[in-house]
Formats: C-alpha cells, sequence, structure tokens
C-alpha cells in the first residue's frame, strides 16, 4: 500500500500532520486494517524521528472515540489498554511531550477543531499528511487543508487503509482534486545527516 510518486523536499514551514493513529480500531474491519496500520507505524516512526532533528513540528489530530469529556492522556490509555486491537500501533506512535495535539469529533482534523489556530500559531506553510484511514480521516483533513489553501504532501507508506484499493484510490483522489503530492517518507530529503 505505497503508491509513490516523487522525491520531495523539507521546507521552512512544514508541519507534520498524524492522523488518528492512536486508534483501538474497535469498528468493523479494524483487524483487516491492523497489519496495513502496524507497517505505517514503522515507517511513521521512522519519519517522525528524522523531522523532529530537523525542527518540524509535529501535530496530532485524534479522534475523541465520541468521549466528549476525554483529554488526549485518556485517549492513549484507552487506546493502549491490553485488550485493545490498536495497542501495538498507538504504542509505536505515543507523542512526546513536545508535540501538539488536537482531539476531533468527526473525519476531517479541521471540522470543529482548534487545528486552524494551532497550524497559524505554528506560522504552518505546507503539510505533510499521515495517518488512519487514507480513505477516510487523511483525505477529510486533506479536502479542508485544501479549502484553506495549504500545499499538501501525503506520504503514501505512512497511510493505511482497509485495502490497498481503498488507500490507492484516496490517494489518486487526494493528487487529483486536493492538489497533494504524493511520496514516500523514505523519499522526503531533510539535510545529509538526517537520512
Amino acid at each position: 500500500m505505497t503508491k509513490a510518486k516523487r522525491t520531495c523536499r523539507y521546507k521552512r514551514g512544514d508541519v507534520l500532520i498524524i492522523i488518528d493513529v492512536i486508534n483501538d480500531l474497535s469498528f468493523e474491519k479494524g483487524d483487516q486494517l491492523l497489519p496495513w496500520a502496524l507497517k505505517l507505524a514503522k515507517a511513521l516512526s521512522v519519519f517522525k524521528k528524522r523531522a523532529e532533528r530537523n525542527g518540524m513540528p509535529v501535530i496530532y489530530v485524534n479522534d475523541h472515540f465520541g468521549k466528549w469529556h476525554s483529554s488526549f492522556e485518556k485517549v492513549y490509555a484507552h487506546c493502549t489498554r491490553a485488550s485493545s486491537l490498536g495497542k501495538g500501533v498507538s504504542r509505536m506512535l505515543k507523542p512526546k511531550r513536545s508535540d501538539f495535539f488536537v482531539l476531533k469529533p468527526r473525519h476531517s482534523g479541521f471540522h470543529h477543531t482548534s487545528l486552524t489556530l494551532v497550524l497559524e500559531d505554528l506560522m504552518a506553510k505546507r503539510l505533510i499528511l499521515t495517518g488512519i484511514a487514507t480513505n477516510l480521516c487523511v483525505l477529510f483533513t486533506a479536502h479542508d487543508a485544501h479549502m484553506n489553501r495549504y500545499p499538501l504532501i501525503v506520504l503514501s507508506d505512512c497511510c493505511a487503509a482497509e485495502t490497498d484499493f481503498d488507500h490507492n484510490v484516496a490517494l489518486t483522489q487526494l493528487e487529483r482534486f486536493c492538489g497533494a503530492t504524493i511520496c514516500r517518507s523514505t523519499d522526503f530529503r531533510f539535510t545529509k545527516r538526517s537520512r
């Protein structure tokens, strides 16, 4: 599930957006998504370290699972409990204290959240999108980011859907209708020391 298009280069003002990876995968076909989510977690954990070394801000944009009184810490605890199907993915991508986070009630990271204000505060110029699921929350967030005139890069190997078909169709839609540049995390160039 890693449609690749081209090499991408780091620019000042890039912000890494990590969507719904703190996830219990407790939904229909969550077990189907799990192998792809584990692959994205491995690639994204490496990319996130490279981004941090180069000063790129990281924002977790995550579902609150209908728990309106929740906090990000409670969502993390819920998704990493022993019975959680997504505990491995969630633990592999545990946020750091320096990371930003936004809880969202719907598919888009922009819909009724503070994401726009956080991006303004960070003086974001371009968004690097990753997460679960390529054809749902990544796609919806990208749509709203495009409407807000943010240039987009989608890291194909740091996104996952239930099937290759769903993943690849979404990447095509992201490129065609949101103007996103699609590339693999390994084709994203920072400085020589971060490769």
